[in-house]
């Protein structure tokens, strides 16, 4: 399945006072990663992919992570995220967050496809023939 690798330079702001990351800014990085994943699997932009394909966005609907090691202000990590799982509406992603090549978070996060409603609202609609065709291969 795709998956694709991203570095972070770790930021003064993503830290908390005892100067490691604050654990919501690793969720921020994962979001990021995943956005970049599937900007790189449909060769276009999010904004792009959002129109192309007609949807409202990809709503996480489960996510976690296993921390392991802490990170700081200056670090580079590495963020390896991979699809894991293809649903009729829904993607499986893997994040691996490597610092210094040793594995610092392990995450995972579920997301749905949907579209906007006549109402407004939102609801998972399937995923396009074509976006799991790109989801499945390897890059």
């Amino acid at each position: 399945m795709f998956s694709r690798t991203t570095q972070v330079e770790i930021q003064f702001g993503d830290c908390d006072p005892a100067g490691i990351v604050y654990y919501p800014n690793y969720f921020r990085f994962f979001d990021n990663a995943t956005a970049g994943m599937l900007s790189a699997a449909f060769a276009m932009h999010k904004r792009n992919w959002l129109d192309h394909y007609g949807i409202a966005g990809i709503p996480m609907v489960d996510t976690g992570a296993r921390f392991l090691r802490p990170s700081s202000f200056g670090d580079i990590v590495e963020i390896r995220s991979e699809i894991t799982e293809l649903g009729r509406s829904s993607f499986s992603v893997k994040h691996t967050l490597l610092n210094n090549g040793e594995i610092a978070i392990e995450a995972h996060e579920k997301r749905v496809w949907v579209a906007r409603t006549p109402e407004g609202g939102i609801r998972s609609t399937p995923l396009p023939d074509e976006v799991r065709q790109l989801l499945e291969a390897a890059p």
